[in-house]
């Protein structure tokens, strides 16, 4: 029982990454079409806004003099503000482009944000004591799960939540819904498009830096590298879960996580190196099932 608990725990909490971090994804191409791959490098961005510039292995947390009510809010607005100011400086400028467009400028963004940090930072990870507290397992039905895994599955089903009663019940978020069904339809009707798509960039930031938060407390460490396993496994819950379907991709993206947490498991010793191996085989057999996704988004299906 223990045992079968700590991977139930696992499995949540990385499924909660991936579903976060499909959810940013979905929320902008469910807006532009466009999938973000600078939403990685957003993510990192977020945890070094914490540090000073320093080449040293052990990095500096200014924030960590805040506390941590102060602390969330400042990460969560450095993810929504860098989000929202690529939308600004770089995405508005390729709305009437076709998205093999804007995804090539999403790529270049990504690396502009990369190599800043790598300018500012050196590429070698640096040594951070984030939140310390949440390192402390708690006993929970005979098994001892890390309390920030605890808090990590709390905050995500919080958001998640949140979220959904924003979109469904807020002119905000009917306004959102209406433009992911159709832009150009939501607009003749008084869809204001900038606030829109703001809007959603904003959130898609703040998400990302809520993942940077969790990432940083768990490994300890921030690394130039840190979203790009996150982006990658997040792309795919969006591609699994249908595309434009903000349900879908959070199904996905706790579905991944499980496959991946279960297989690290229940595979023999010497094939655990090949665990990616096997879980992305298993994306490619639910794809060739259903190709449009679990939960295809409506108003997305190819017309003939």
């Amino acid at each position: 029982m223990p045992g079968t608990l700590q991977i139930l725990f696992d499995a949540l909490s990385l499924g909660s990454l991936y579903a976060l971090g499909a959810l940013g994804i979905a929320l902008i191409f469910g807006v532009m079409r466009l999938v973000n791959f600078a939403h990685g490098d957003v993510i990192a961005f977020s945890l070094f806004a914490l540090l000073w510039p320093s080449v040293d292995a052990v990095a500096i947390v200014f924030a960590g003099q805040l506390p941590w009510f102060l602390l969330i809010p400042f990460m969560l607005a450095v993810g929504a503000g860098l989000s929202v100011l690529s939308e600004l400086v770089v995405f508005r400028r390729f709305r009437r482009a076709n998205p093999a467009t804007m995804m090539i400028a999403s790529f270049a963004l990504g690396f502009v944000i990369r190599y800043f940090l790598l300018m500012l930072f050196s590429s070698r990870p640096k040594s951070i004591l984030l939140l310390p507290g949440l390192a402390q397992p708690i006993e929970l039905f005979g098994a001892r799960i890390p309390l920030l895994q605890v808090i990590t599955i709390a905050v995500t089903i919080a958001i998640l939540l949140t979220l959904t009663a924003f979109l469904r019940r807020t002119r905000f978020g009917l306004e959102m819904r209406a433009a992911a069904e159709n832009f150009t339809m939501a607009r003749m009707l008084g869809v204001r498009a900038n606030r829109v798509i703001m809007g959603a960039f904003a959130l898609s930031g703040a998400l990302a830096a809520a993942i940077a938060l969790i990432l940083g407390s768990q490994t300890g460490t921030a690394d130039i590298q840190m979203g790009g396993a996150v982006m990658l496994m997040a792309f795919i819950a969006t591609v699994i879960g249908g595309l434009g379907s903000l349900p879908g991709a959070v199904l996905a993206g706790f579905l991944l996580g499980a496959a991946s947490v279960t297989m690290q498991f229940a595979l023999p010793v010497e094939a655990r190196p090949f665990r990616d191996a096997f879980v992305y085989g298993a994306v490619i057999l639910v794809l060739i099932w259903r190709p449009q996704g679990l939960l295809s988004a409506r108003g997305t299906k190819e017309r003939v």
